[in-house]
């Protein structure tokens, strides 16, 4: 198995740029959707993303000391560092310090150190943080803010955000931050209630924003050829179809609302595409997106949570290296069979 996924560096060197070149560019992509992010729904996004990444790199260095492994130039890869930042952003705004401390812990010693290092992962780190989060503290990681922009009249203060982030919850925060998430709503609604009467167009809008900033991001990976298209675009299509179907069945909210409305395209650039806990053969990829998508709506269907991107990925992390074995592209199976008869 452990050959399937240590394709990273080589992907990267065959388009002429290092693991470190990788990570940095990734990080940048980022920058769109976390700016747009804590646009809407305030400080907090700033603070996850800080903490969650700090936490990431010293993890890192504590696990390469125990290991004894270099430390500085592992660090300075910035695989730890994008990790955090990926677990920051998929957080709630102003998760409490403890929550991703252990969001972290999962992240980078069990899901990345426990296999092996950076390259050997079967699972997506930031996922395993954040899906143990979502398991163990279902109710934490539903406080969502409204959204009312940076400085708006309803955001919560800085004071306010600096308490939760230490663990503490004062009533008034608690009250500013059970926003549900269009998801969330849509979810737990009743049989004949629409869209409108749940979700207040003002954060519809801001979820949308929000969604597009990550897809402005995953345009600028795909320009510039850091990522495989194959992943993402064969996600959403996936997604895009069953919304379709699910909406002619039962007014599931339409493709719309399900590609712009949760992580749909935070999940198809930014997770997904990680080639390491991916399948790795051209059609295979094409399977393994399609699989993300289509789990993801059947959990938002069916399921008990309402954006099930994380659980998605993480299940087909574990399908992976089958999709590799089970559709294989033509050309390797071209190479292996001349490579047999050579050998005969």
């Amino acid at each position: 198995m452990s050959h399937l996924h240590r394709h990273t560096s080589a992907d990267s060197a065959r388009r002429g740029h290092d693991s470190a070149t990788l990570m940095r560019r990734v990080t940048l992509a980022c920058l769109p959707g976390l700016i747009t992010q804590s646009w809407f729904f305030g400080l907090g996004v700033v603070t996850n993303v800080i903490t969650a990444a700090a936490c990431c790199v010293l993890i890192e260095a504590m696990m390469l000391v125990a290991r004894r492994r270099p430390v500085s130039p592992t660090i300075a890869d910035g695989s730890a560092l994008l990790t955090g930042v990926l677990l920051g952003a998929a957080l709630p705004t102003g998760t409490s310090l403890w929550l991703i401390l252990i969001g972290s812990l999962a992240a980078v010693a069990v899901a990345k150190h426990l296999y092996g290092g950076l390259g050997q992962n079967l699972f997506n780190p930031a996922m395993v943080g954040y899906a143990l989060l979502l398991v163990s503290f279902p109710t934490q990681m539903s406080l969502w803010p409204a959204p009312s922009g940076l400085f708006g009249p309803d955001a919560v203060e800085p004071s306010t955000w600096l308490a939760r982030w230490l663990g503490q919850h004062p009533a008034a925060a608690l009250d500013a931050l059970s926003g549900a998430t269009p998801l969330d709503a849509y979810r737990h609604r009743a049989a004949d209630a629409s869209l409108a009467e749940l979700v207040a167009p003002a954060a519809l809008e801001a979820w949308r924003n929000v969604a597009l900033a990550w897809l402005a991001g995953g345009l600028y990976l795909l320009y510039r050829r850091l990522i495989d298209w194959r992943l993402p675009l064969s996600m959403l299509a996936s997604m895009a179809l069953l919304a379709w179907l699910f909406d002619q069945l039962s007014a599931s909210g339409g493709v719309g609302f399900h590609l712009l409305g949760g992580a749909a395209m935070f999940g198809a650039f930014f997770i997904v595409t990680d080639p390491v806990s991916a399948a790795s053969g051209r059609r295979a990829r094409l399977a393994y997106g399609a699989g993300i998508g289509a789990l993801t709506m059947i959990i938002r269907a069916y399921g008990g949570y309402p954006d099930a991107v994380a659980f998605a990925v993480l299940l087909m992390n574990l399908a992976a290296p089958l999709l590799d074995q089970l559709v294989p592209d033509r050309s390797s199976n071209a190479r292996a069979t001349r490579r047999h008869n050579d050998d005969g």
